[in-house]
């Protein structure tokens, strides 16, 4: 009995050192070849389409709970809402969520890193247990009827989800970053169901260009998660128009005229999130939720459709005229309560309010024109239209999204081609004046260079250390010229580094000074250290390559000694501003997809 057991262990152990070579070699399949990259998308794809599916109809239920409203309708599309509920919920449910995350903060206050923060700076790394908590958060906002979207919450899980099976599967960064891109495109297009909108916002917001490789693994994620979508749910479009339109060419005039006012819009609107912020600082942290709750009930007193989304609201403003007064209140009440709910610490994004938005902005404009040309009111759902795409574009950033966004929603060519007249005009102007959407204007405020999804982590990978030369030549800062001049011949060297007894940096001397002919009457009382410079400027060699060539600029010197630390001073190596020239050029030439003409060693070569 003990030798069959034995023989069984042994068989046991030999499946296991199978099962886990066979494991071993298709991670590595899966991490080298790209077309199994491109297959797992799709059941990752699905598993997001489930997971946004699953949001929304649990969202959607806390809502009529919680405003007492019949199942299967939208917040922002109600006329009438109980004035009980609508004094309590968004106070006392906003007062909950500001207690809850302030016990959450004062354990892990670390800040949840977003899908473009993650593609930017981190190589597509995101936190799971961070992303499931702002999920969360943002479900409880949308509860209390902030207006605020859901689209941060599903973008964020399903951005987390590709970046952890990437994670899991060691995929290198590139290929992390076009995960997360999926993952984030997929949630779009599970949202509404829109998958070329959902596939070109990955690459507009998220991946920041629209890399031929990642196009078939974006793609099929988001294909994957409209379908599934589609077949839990149906397939209820964002907005529904049986309108086919014809336009006469003044109409592509006025619609660049939108674009104009669009792109002011916009900016107000980022601008008003800032200010809101500011105007409830006074308040503690956690009372910020309920107090703009608490707004949001005056608000919503004179219309309810500034609370939620504006999901539901849009298909409302399509299908029912109301007079320019009417559009124009509630264009900047639903303002307010947007800037009012980020301001008070509400999770969420802009994407669905600013198609919102949008909607009433090209309202009011064509019931504005209407008063002075009546016959463009038969057209009030194009402008409609138009003004949506226009500001969506200009707030969140994606063009092409917006345009994409419209077609898929009408399957009509000319009011594609009217909303990209205005969405480009609106988009250039708030580039060119402002230079930011709505999410790197959050960066900006946070004190983060970043102004696009582009990749600019694999800057802080290239560090002091890694990039220079560890044989620095030093000399005694007491030593005399006449002895250094005969210990280091001209031509041997550049420069060297002059340092004290203990070894600390006291600055560089030229060499070509030292061996200066005008300076042999002087030379038999002078020192190393009667010829220094840049005695306060080093650099340290866990420092990387943008703190270094700001400090090559400063300084105005061409050769920076590297210490061990600020505190030690011993010179370890040395960096040249060419050399940190060089690398930085070649790297770029590399994240840009090119391939370098040149390939550099690790440390430069030359001596200084």
């Amino acid at each position: 009995m003990s030798a069959f057991a034995a023989r069984a262990a042994q068989i046991g152990r030999r499946l296991a050192r199978a099962a886990l070579y066979r494991y071993a070699a298709f991670r590595r399949d899966l991490r080298s070849h790209e077309g199994w990259l491109i297959l797992l998308c799709a059941p990752l794809g699905a598993a997001v389409g489930v997971g946004v599916f699953a949001v929304r109809e649990m969202v959607y239920a806390l809502h009529a709970f919680n405003f007492g409203f019949a199942t299967g309708s939208y917040l922002s599309a109600q006329t009438h809402i109980d004035m009980m509920r609508l004094v309590a919920v968004p106070a006392g449910v906003g007062l909950a969520f500001g207690l809850l995350a302030y016990w959450i903060r004062r354990r892990r206050s670390a800040d949840i890193t977003d899908p473009v923060e993650a593609n930017a700076l981190f190589g597509g790394r995101m936190s799971m247990p961070d992303s499931i908590r702002l999920t969360v958060a943002t479900m409880l906002s949308n509860a209390a009827g902030a207006s605020v979207g859901m689209e941060a919450g599903y973008t964020q899980m399903g951005a987390a989800l590709f970046s952890w099976i990437g994670h899991y599967f060691r995929l290198r960064r590139d290929d992390a970053r076009i995960f997360v891109t999926a993952g984030a495109g997929a949630a779009i297009a599970s949202a509404f169901n829109a998958p070329l909108a959902g596939a070109f916002y990955g690459f507009e917001l998220v991946l920041g260009n629209y890399a031929p490789r990642a196009l078939a693994p974006v793609a099929i994620a988001s294909l994957a998660g409209t379908l599934v979508v589609r077949i839990l749910g149906g397939e209820e479009p964002l907005f529904a128009v049986a309108t086919n339109f014809q336009f006469v060419p003044i109409y592509y005039v006025l619609f660049a005229i939108i674009g104009v006012g669009a792109a002011g819009f916009a900016i107000l609107t980022m601008r008003a999130v800032t200010w809101a912020d500011y105007l409830l600082r006074w308040a503690p942290i956690w009372a910020r939720p309920a107090l703009g709750g608490a707004m949001l009930t005056a608000l919503a007193l004179f219309s309810p459709q500034v609370l939620g989304s504006g999901h539901g609201a849009i298909q409302y403003q399509l299908e029912h005229d109301r007079s320019f007064i009417a559009i124009a209140a509630l264009l900047l009440g639903k303002l307010a309560a947007s800037a009012l709910s980020l301001g008070a610490g509400f999770r969420g994004g802009m994407f669905s309010s600013s198609l919102f938005l949008g909607v009433l902005f090209g309202g009011a404009c064509v019931s504005a024109m209407s008063l002075v040309a009546p016959g463009l009111a038969d057209q009030d759902i194009a402008f409609m239209l138009v003004g949506m795409g226009a500001v969506g574009a200009a707030i969140i950033g994606a063009p092409v999204t917006m345009v994409l966004l419209v077609l898929e929603g009408t399957g009509d060519f000319p009011i594609t081609m009217g909303v990209l007249v205005a969405v480009v005009t609106a988009s250039t102007i708030v580039r060119l004046t402002f230079g930011y959407s709505f999410s790197t204007w959050r960066f900006h405020l946070r004190g983060m260079p970043i102004k696009s999804a582009e990749d600019v982590g694999w800057i802080a990978d290239l560090t002091v250390g890694r990039l220079m030369r560890a044989d620095p030549r030093t000399v005694p800062v007491n030593m005399p010229l006449m002895t250094l001049r005969k210990t280091v011949p001209l031509g041997t060297a550049t420069r060297v580094f002059a340092v004290d007894d203990q070894g600390r940096y006291r600055g560089m001397v030229e060499l070509a000074t030292a061996h200066d002919p005008d300076l042999i009457d002087a030379a038999a009382g002078l020192v190393a250290g009667d010829l220094v410079e840049g005695r306060g400027f080093y650099l340290l060699r866990n420092e990387n390559l943008r703190v270094a060539m700001k400090r090559f600029e400063t300084s105005e010197l061409e050769t920076l000694p590297v210490l061990d630390s600020s505190d030690d001073r011993r010179v370890v190596g040395y960096l040249t501003e060419a050399y940190a020239l060089r690398r930085y050029a070649v790297e770029l030439e590399r994240q840009r997809g090119g391939t370098a003409t040149e390939v550099f060693p690790l440390a430069p070569t030359k001596n200084v």
